[in-house]
């Protein structure tokens, strides 16, 4: 699939005055800049992110009444329920908070609870209020959910039962008659921080409450291992609080990881020190996966186990579904491809929506994102649980797919999600009606443009700028993720050597000159292209810069993400 290219066009001035401050090659300036980081100190905060940095907790609406109501439990001996979402952000969530209040309270009047993915869906459920009920837990703290659980929570509080909501999706309307709601989203609230995860806002009521009860602040950072493996899974914008809590907690996961995280490490085969790329790739799927094809209170075992042989062993289990997990959306993925490939307008629609009844509900979502690899539009894919079709929902970078989905409710018997993505259920015979309005909706409101895949590139370079210094100062920038990606760089009027080679049919092994300086580097899934290296002809390149090492030996190399003929000599 052809790309845009976009490079954004920086202010000169600012550029040249950080530069002035900065004394480091200019590029690097553009590329800060762009980041809206403009001054020697904006600099310094960035390239050392530090605790002085994060927010007081005090500052999130309802969190006075949040640690009032938490205290008057201890102090009537009331048993605490934590309820969690059975992804990645919510177990760990519920992970940080049951082991911090273990610390505090007495641990058996605390337990936490994991709605099954199947038998009860996402968010808050009857099943866990009666549980809840049943076994004389009043006060529930939820966490990563809750925020529009408006009748579940006042069936709750029929039974006796009181909630405080910690939460980070937008609210609707009317929220949910909580004793707190700990949501930074919410109107009236002036946390300056909008953008946590919700193991995030979860974190900051642990820091009130390790405040209130003159806990040392030193027992609750450990926790920022969960809270970096919940940002880099929930893939909110490393911006911020986010990005300090996500440096912070990568030390921890790096320097003294909790036992349960240390074996998925060794589970994942890394060798070297992890980043957040290695945290979403090796660590959230396991984690990930219990809930997608077993029961996610395992991953909740697994984070708050202190045994390392326990640990291993639970951790074993998350690693054998994972395994399951990528057999099975791989061969739904081939099916769904092969359901467009059979639909005419496929290819001509703005949207993609896909249904198979027997399709395995955990791993939808997954098999959207690969759909919007070889498709790029908003996608569904559904699938059929009970006597409802449900599924998810997952856009392209600057569509915002819930106020899609939103207009689409008529259809809808439930619905939540964000911009990016969005889960969904309904009738399956209204599946066609639903597809119908989805592709209305997304046709009249999406800008054409988007429906392009976009390669953003940072800043143009020339090979005599890539030096070891250069690329240290770019290591520094991490953790990247959304808001801070890895900064992609355009050079123009490279030559092939003559070296360079297709590998594993797919992938092309670069060798490429700029003037008089040769580097190497990998194509992914370029293979198609090779016939540009074969014109003698130059060619303009977008890649990132990373380190090789083979046999002992560190050299820097290019990761090629797209090549074209060369557009100009300039």
């Amino acid at each position: 699939m052809e790309k845009r290219w976009t490079i954004p066009t920086a202010d000169e001035n600012k550029v040249t005055q950080l530069k002035e401050q900065l004394q480091v090659n200019i590029n690097l300036c553009r590329i800060l800049v762009s980041r809206n980081i403009e001054t020697f100190e904006e600099a310094r905060l960035f390239f050392r992110p530090g605790l002085s940095q994060l927010h007081s907790p005090w500052l999130m609406k309802d969190m006075d009444k949040a640690v009032a109501r938490i205290e008057q439990a201890f102090t009537q001996k009331e048993k605490i329920l934590v309820f969690g979402d059975y992804d990645v952000d919510g177990t760990t969530a519920v992970a940080c908070m049951y082991d911090f209040l273990c610390t505090i309270y007495e641990p058996h009047r605390l337990d936490y609870y994991i709605p099954h993915r199947y038998r009860e869906g996402y968010g808050v459920s009857k099943a866990g209020i009666d549980f809840a009920h049943e076994n004389g837990f009043s006060l529930v703290i939820c966490l990563d959910c809750g925020i529009k659980s408006i009748e579940l929570i006042a069936y709750a509080a029929e039974l006796g039962i009181q909630f405080i909501v910690c939460d980070h999706h937008l609210p609707d309307k009317i929220l949910p008659k909580a004793t707190a709601i700990l949501n930074a989203k919410q109107p009236g609230c002036p946390y300056p921080y909008k953008e946590l995860c919700g193991c995030g806002v979860g974190f900051k009521l642990i820091t009130a409450l390790a405040e209130k009860r003159s806990v040392s602040q030193d027992s609750i950072w450990p926790y920022l291992d969960l809270v970096a493996t919940a940002i880099a899974a929930d893939i909110v914008p490393i911006t911020g609080e986010n990005r300090v809590m996500a440096f912070l907690g990568l030390q921890v996961i790096n320097e003294k990881p909790r036992p349960g995280i240390k074996a998925l490490i060794e589970l994942g085969g890394v060798k070297k020190q992890l980043s957040i790329n290695t945290v979403v790739f090796v660590i959230a799927p396991r984690v990930n996966a219990a809930g997608r094809m077993d029961d996610a209170r395992k991953a909740v075992q697994l984070f708050i186990e202190k045994d390392e042989v326990k640990a291993m062993g639970i951790a074993a289990q998350l690693h054998s579904d994972n395994t399951f997990r990528k057999e099975t959306d791989s061969s739904i993925t081939l099916q769904a491809l092969e359901i467009l490939r059979k639909n005419s307008k496929a290819e001509i629609k703005k949207t993609t929506v896909v249904y198979q009844e027997d399709w395995h509900k955990g791993v939808v979502g997954i098999v959207a994102s690969r759909l919007i690899e070889h498709y790029h539009r908003p996608t569904v894919v559904l699938t059929k649980s009970g006597n409802t079709a449900t599924g998810s929902a997952r856009s392209i970078p600057g569509f915002n797919l819930y106020d899609a989905i939103y207009e689409c409710r008529d259809f809808l018997t439930a619905y939540g999600g964000h911009f990016a993505a969005a889960g969904l259920s309904l009738l399956p015979e209204n599946i066609d009606a639903f597809s119908l309005k989805f592709e209305e909706v997304v046709a009249a409101t999406i800008d054409e443009h988007l429906l392009i895949p976009e390669l953003a590139i940072d800043t143009q370079i020339s090979f005599a700028d890539i030096t070891g210094k250069f690329y240290d100062i770019i290591c520094q920038m991490e953790p990247f993720g959304p808001g801070n990606m890895r900064p992609h760089f355009l050079a123009k009027n490279v030559w092939d050597t003559g070296f360079s080679k297709i590998v594993k049919e797919q992938h092309i092994k670069f060798s490429l000159r700029q003037q008089n300086k040769v580097l190497d580097g990998i194509g992914f899934n370029l293979a198609h292209k090779f016939n540009f290296l074969q014109g003698q002809q130059p060619l303009d390149i977008v890649f990132t810069i990373d380190e090789n090492e083979w046999n002992g030996n560190k050299n820097l190399q290019l990761k090629v993400l797209d090549i074209r003929p060369a557009q100009s000599t300039a």
